[in-house]
């Protein structure tokens, strides 16, 4: 009986290899039936696409279940409320009012020239004299006949006050020594010309026209004399800062070619607005108490035209902008403990920049966390991790 059952196990043995040998791809082969071969490739095929949804449904599962695949890392800081003081960068010539080319009021030879280049000097002080041409022996005879007209004033009018004569002879002779007086008076300012003296006090920077040339008044450039100590900055200011821009706002200026700056202010805003250029002029002092600023050196001014106490300040390179022209940047909510959330767009109303920051006047929140590297590349709703953030000072 044992026998008979060990038979029957070892035939159906032999059965189910041989059913699975028949059902193998080796054996189809070596069949060589194209009917079995094709049936087989069916079933083979099928199999395969059922493997493969089986594939999908399993890596749906493992999405919804596993939060941190494929999520974008971003950075990102907190903009908090600052003192805002913008500023309005502008170039700028150094000059000063006390600079003059000196020219001759008097047509004649340069015959003396008392200054030299470097020396300083007073105003009202003689600079040149130029030979008057013969004035000065003109002026010595009015002047004997300006004394004879005196004196004979003077007796007609102690005659007149006497009774003595007539008042036809003193008026004459009133007449005639007032006349020979306002000759000699025209004549001394004729001659007068002839002397060249300094406007105000400086320094003699250049000697233009040697001793011993002739010169034309206005138009012959004699001398240069400069004063170093009343200096200022002369530029011209658009005018949309018409109402920013004025009289006493202060003023860092930087002078390049010395390696100086300066803290000052405003002195001048001038009240005219070129039209060809729509720019108007202000005056901006600097103290040059070592006189080491120079007329017509190049200056850097950053005026201070507007201030906020509390202003949000981010970076420009995080703002985009949408087909409608609206601004926004993309800030973090809804963040768990691993540093994942949810990235949401924010419209944004921006004011004024300065070097790489932007001002925003609406649109965030106090505290807003703001995606700052990774903004670029992160959609609205979309989920990301945040790797480390910063306070943004």
């Amino acid at each position: 009986m044992k026998y008979i059952s060990l038979l029957i196990i070892v035939a159906a043995l032999t059965a189910s290899c041989t059913g699975k040998k028949k059902n193998s791809v080796e054996y189809v082969l070596e069949q060589g039936n194209l009917e079995t071969i094709r049936t087989k490739r069916s079933e083979l095929v099928a199999d395969q696409q059922a493997i493969n949804d089986k594939i999908k449904l399993l890596d749906q599962k493992i999405k919804s279940l596993d939060t941190t695949k494929n999520v974008p890392l971003i950075t990102t800081f907190k903009a908090e409320g600052q003192v805002f003081n913008h500023v309005l960068e502008l170039q700028g010539n150094v000059t000063t009012k006390n600079l003059l080319t000196i020219t001759p009021e008097f047509n004649g030879i340069l015959t003396k020239v008392y200054v030299k280049e470097g020396q300083k000097v007073t105003k009202g002080q003689t600079l040149a004299k130029i030979d008057d041409g013969g004035l000065s022996q003109q002026l010595a005879q009015l002047k004997i006949q300006a004394e004879l007209a005196k004196t004979t004033y003077e007796r007609q009018q102690r005659l007149w006050k006497q009774n003595i004569g007539s008042e036809i002879q003193y008026l004459q002779a009133k007449s005639t020594y007032e006349s020979q007086q306002e000759a000699v008076n025209q004549l001394n300012q004729q001659i007068a010309k002839a002397t060249v003296k300094a406007p105000f006090t400086g320094t003699i920077d250049d000697i233009i026209t040697e001793q011993g040339s002739v010169v034309a008044a206005g138009q012959t450039p004699l001398m240069r004399i400069v004063n170093l100590e009343d200096m200022y900055i002369e530029t011209e200011v658009p005018e949309r800062y018409v109402s920013d821009v004025t009289k006493g706002k202060s003023v860092h200026v930087n002078i390049p070619v010395l390696g100086k700056t300066i803290e000052t202010q405003i002195r001048q805003a001038g009240d005219f607005i070129n039209p060809a250029n729509r720019t108007f002029k202000i005056e901006v002092e600097i103290p040059n108490k070592d006189k080491t600023i120079k007329p017509n050196l190049s200056a850097r001014l950053k005026i201070n035209d507007y201030t906020s106490e509390n202003a949000v300040l981010i970076p420009q390179s995080v703002v985009s902008e949408n087909s409608d022209g609206e601004q926004y940047v993309y800030v973090v909510s809804d963040k768990n403990a691993k540093g994942i959330g949810t990235a949401n767009r924010v419209i944004i109303t921006t004011g004024k920049t300065q070097e790489d920051v932007i001002e925003v006047l609406e649109g965030l929140e106090p505290g807003a966390e703001i995606i700052k590297e990774g903004a670029r590349s992160v959609r609205d709703g979309q989920a990301v991790e945040v790797i480390n953030y910063e306070i943004k000072n």
